[in-house]
């Protein structure tokens, strides 16, 4: 297999110091690495550092008569596999965001056909400030991949999010972004998550108290697993993970719709979406005024987007999630034969637990076994989660992937 071409800029922060590591650890994966460096991160690590972890020159100018010759800034475009820049200051994020191509890992950037991966790093209220969220919002919509940013101590003294990933995890995420590592790489992953809305009128709607977060922790731990994912959301406040085709929609209607034009070409479906079971017969075209004491509102059943799945003629491999209040165990099981469904993932739910929470612990079971994934980050546990679908997949029928998992 011939070697991966990462071009990793480095920008001005302290992050820079970091950077060297960075170089080492991918090399050490098998990559070749030729550094970028913009005047601000000379100011706090040197070429010669770079030049001696990477064995190449560290390029650092755009207007650079010898490499110029030869369209310098073009031909490392086209060199890269994955254009990686850690850090990636609030500056250089703003310039990306508007297109600038004003120095030449900018330059760099706009002339790339390769996928661009950015680490952020800055001031924990640099990175939560609206004109900085704004650019990072323009970017993801443009697949642009963000790793981070981490949160804890920060250089300032300040404790909060906008510390840079390690390089180890940055690493990681580099290869698993282009398909290089990860037990689902080559295949394609369909994940809802989120709730969804049913209108009652143009102001109202039936919904639930889903965050959509052990939705998205799955989609970002199937991403690192190698495979394409494709994320059909409800209603939610969260970024699109890194690697991740985000589908928006609102009422199960609208999720099954997106699913079915998603489905016949993914091996994998993860529906971890609440979706509502019931909608009003008929939604009213003007807001309901309040005339009267009481207010009867006849319902009817939606469509059940994961039974919907799992009775296609040829199914994926199908998990299930079961949210249950009480008897959590038998209630799942219930669902696992009733759908006829490969996993079910099942967790209690109630008033302080799970929703919108940062850390969930499940119960999954299969028709022959089960398996306790204690408490813990979302995140972690949908590792976990992923890791345990791969290993049934391998000795179940052959079929796909796919699951359902609310909170």
């Amino acid at each position: 297999m011939k070697s991966i071409k990462i071009l990793l800029g480095v920008t001005g922060g302290i992050s820079a110091y970091k950077s060297p590591d960075l170089v080492r650890r991918l090399r050490e994966r098998g990559a070749e690495v030729q550094v970028v460096m913009t005047s601000g991160a000379r100011e706090f690590v040197t070429p010669l550092t770079f030049q001696a972890v990477s064995g190449r020159p560290v390029r650092t100018e755009l207007w650079d008569p010898a490499a110029e010759s030869a369209m310098g800034h073009i031909e490392l475009a086209r060199w890269a596999d994955l254009v990686l820049v850690a850090p990636a200051s609030a500056d250089f994020l703003a310039r990306l965001s508007a297109g600038r191509a004003d120095d030449l890992l900018s330059t760099v950037c706009l002339a790339t056909t390769a996928p661009i991966a950015v680490a952020p790093s800055m001031n924990r209220v640099m990175w939560a400030n609206v004109a900085t969220q704004a650019n990072v919002d323009t970017l993801r919509e443009r697949g642009i991949r963000l790793f981070g940013p981490g949160e804890g101590d920060q250089a300032c003294g300040e404790i909060g999010e906008g510390r840079m990933l390690e390089p180890l995890e940055i690493a990681r995420l580099a290869f698993s972004a282009i398909g290089r590592e990860g037990p689902l790489r080559g295949e394609r992953v369909v994940i809802t998550a989120g709730p969804t809305r049913e209108c009652i009128d143009p102001v109202r709607f039936i919904s639930n108290r889903s965050s959509g977060k052990m939705g998205f922790a799955v989609a970002q731990a199937a991403a690192e697993a190698g495979a394409e994912v494709v994320l059909v959301s409800g209603p939610v406040s969260l970024p699109t993970p890194p690697g991740v085709r985000r589908l928006e929609c609102e009422s199960a209607a609208d999720m099954l719709a997106a699913v079915l034009a998603e489905i016949d070409a993914a091996q994998v479906f993860i529906a971890t979406a609440a979706v509502a079971d019931y909608r009003p017969v008929c939604a009213r075209e003007q807001k309901i005024k309040k005339h009267t004491e009481s207010l009867d509102l006849a319902l009817e059943r939606t469509v059940d987007v994961l039974a919907t799945v799992a009775a296609r003629p040829r199914p994926p491999f199908v998990v299930g999630f079961a949210a249950e209040t009480e008897r959590v165990e038998y209630h799942a099981r219930l669902k696992l034969e009733k759908k006829r469904l490969d996993l079910i993932a099942a967790n209690e739910v109630g008033h302080d637990k799970v929703f919108d929470k940062d850390d969930n612990a499940l119960l999954v079971l299969w028709p022959e076994g089960r398996r306790e994934l204690p408490r813990g980050p979302k995140l972690e546990l949908a590792r976990a989660l992923i890791a345990l679908i791969v290993e049934r997949r391998a000795v179940a029928r052959p079929r796909g992937i796919a699951l359902a998992a609310p909170a």
